[in-house]
C-alpha cells in the first residue's frame, strides 16, 4: 500500500512538470519531509495526502491505491435508462468518495443496523417490523418521525444518514447508497412535497434493510413493475408505516366524526397526501370504502384549503423545491478542516463556494462593534 502511494505521488509530480521541491511548496508541504516520504523513510500523513489530493484533483483513495467507491454493477437496479438518473448517481459517488476520504482521516459515519426478527416473513410484514424498530430508535433520540415536515433533517438526526436533495436533469425520485464508509440518500427536488417525503422514507427502508449494498436506484417508486419487487414492497410498507404508524392513527381517530374538513386537517397535520392517508385509514378499517373513495379524491391543494393551511403548503413546496446539502457531512467536513486534518477545499466544494472566497469569509466572520458616535 505504501509503495502504491509513493508511486502515485511520484506520478503526479512528474505529470505536474514541477520539481519535487516546487511540488511540495505548491501543496503546502515541507520539502525535506516530502523527500523522506518518497524515499520510504517517513510515512505520508493524512494531511499530506489530503493536500496532495487537493492540488492534483484526485481522491485520497486513489493515492492509497484503494478501489474506487463506484460499484462495478452500479446500474443493476435501474428500471429505466440510466440517463434519467445520471446526475444523481454522480452526486452519490461524489458524496460517498468524500465520506471515504473522511474515514481515512478518522471521521467515521455512525449508522445503526437493524436485524429483522423473522427473515422468512412476508416482505410486507418485514417492512412493518423494520418500521417499528426504526420508530423506536428515533424515539430514543426524541424524534417522532411522523410529526416531522422536514423528514430529511429528522432522518439525519435520528440515524446519521446523509440526505441530499438534488436537482436532477429530468424526472427522478431517489436512490440509496451504502458501503463500508457511507450511508446516504439522494432524492430529487419536487413540487409535490408528500411524494418527496415518502421517497426519503422509502430509501431509508432500503438502507436499514441492507438492500443492494452499493447503489440502489428508484427512478420512479410508483412504477407498477418496479413496485412488484419484494424489496420494493418492503420499502413501501416501511415508508407507509414510518410516516403513518397504525397505533398513532387509531389513537388520533378514536371516536372521530368524519367529514372532508376533519380528514383534510388530519392530512395536513401528518404531512401526507390525501390519497395516501385515505388508503391507510381504509386498510386499518378506520373508514369505509365510500369514505375512502371520497377522501382520496381530494388533492393536496383541496386539503390545504379545507384545513386553512394554504400558507403552510406553500412553505412546504418552497422547501422541497430547493436543493439541500447533507448537514452531518457539512459538519464533519468542516471539523476535519478545523482539526487541521484536511484542507479547506473539500468543505468549499461541498457547499459550492470558491476556496479563496470561503477562506476570506471565514477570516472575516468576526464582527466588530460599531464605533461610538
Amino acid at each position: 500500500m505504501a509503495g502504491d502511494t509513493t508511486a502515485r505521488v511520484r506520478q503526479l509530480i512528474a505529470e505536474s512538470g514541477l520539481t519535487q521541491a516546487e511540488f511540495a511548496a505548491k501543496a503546502g508541504l515541507d520539502a525535506p519531509k516530502m523527500s523522506k516520504s518518497l524515499s520510504g523513510v517517513r510515512r505520508f500523513t493524512s494531511l499530506d495526502l489530503a493536500r496532495i489530493a487537493d492540488l492534483c484533483g484526485v481522491s485520497v483513495d486513489w493515492l492509497l491505491g484503494v478501489d474506487p467507491v463506484t460499484p462495478a454493477t452500479a446500474a443493476r437496479t435501474a428500471t429505466v435508462p440510466l440517463n434519467s438518473a445520471d446526475s444523481a448517481i454522480r452526486e452519490a459517488e461524489r458524496l460517498a468518495q468524500l465520506r471515504a476520504d473522511l474515514a481515512f482521516l478518522g471521521y467515521h459515519q455512525e449508522v445503526p443496523r437493524f436485524e429483522i426478527a423473522d427473515a422468512s416473513a412476508s416482505c410486507v410484514d418485514q417492512g412493518r417490523d423494520l418500521a417499528a424498530l426504526a420508530t423506536a430508535h428515533a424515539a430514543q433520540e426524541g424524534i417522532a418521525l411522523w410529526r416531522c415536515k422536514d423528514l430529511a433533517g429528522a432522518v439525519e438526526a435520528a440515524f446519521g444518514v446523509d440526505v441530499r436533495v438534488h436537482r436532477p436533469v429530468d424526472g427522478f425520485d431517489g436512490l440509496s447508497w451504502s458501503d463500508d464508509h457511507s450511508s446516504l440518500i439522494v432524492v430529487g427536488t419536487s413540487e409535490v412535497p408528500a411524494r418527496q417525503r415518502f421517497t426519503i422514507a422509502h430509501e431509508l427502508g432500503h438502507l436499514l434493510a441492507g438492500d443492494d449494498q452499493g447503489l440502489h436506484v428508484d427512478a420512479d417508486i410508483h412504477d407498477t413493475d418496479h413496485r412488484r419487487k419484494p424489496s420494493e414492497k418492503r420499502a413501501n410498507t416501511f415508508a407507509a408505516e414510518l410516516l403513518l404508524p397504525a397505533e398513532m392513527l387509531r389513537e388520533k381517530t378514536h371516536d372521530i366524526t368524519w367529514s372532508p374538513e376533519v380528514f383534510a386537517v388530519l392530512a395536513c397535520e401528518l404531512w401526507v397526501s390525501p390519497s395516501t392517508l385515505a388508503w391507510k385509514l381504509f386498510n386499518l378499517h378506520l373508514i369505509d370504502k365510500r369514505q375512502c373513495d371520497a377522501f382520496r379524491g381530494l388533492t393536496a391543494w383541496d386539503a390545504a384549503r379545507k384545513a386553512n393551511a394554504v400558507e403552510s403548503l406553500g412553505e412546504w413546496i418552497q422547501q422541497t423545491s430547493r436543493s439541500r446539502i447533507p448537514a452531518p457531512l457539512v459538519r464533519t467536513t468542516f471539523q476535519a478542516y478545523a482539526d487541521g486534518k484536511a484542507t479547506l477545499r473539500p468543505y468549499a466544494n461541498l457547499i459550492g463556494v470558491d476556496t479563496d472566497t470561503l477562506r476570506e469569509a471565514i477570516s472575516d466572520m468576526r464582527e466588530d462593534s460599531p464605533p461610538e458616535s
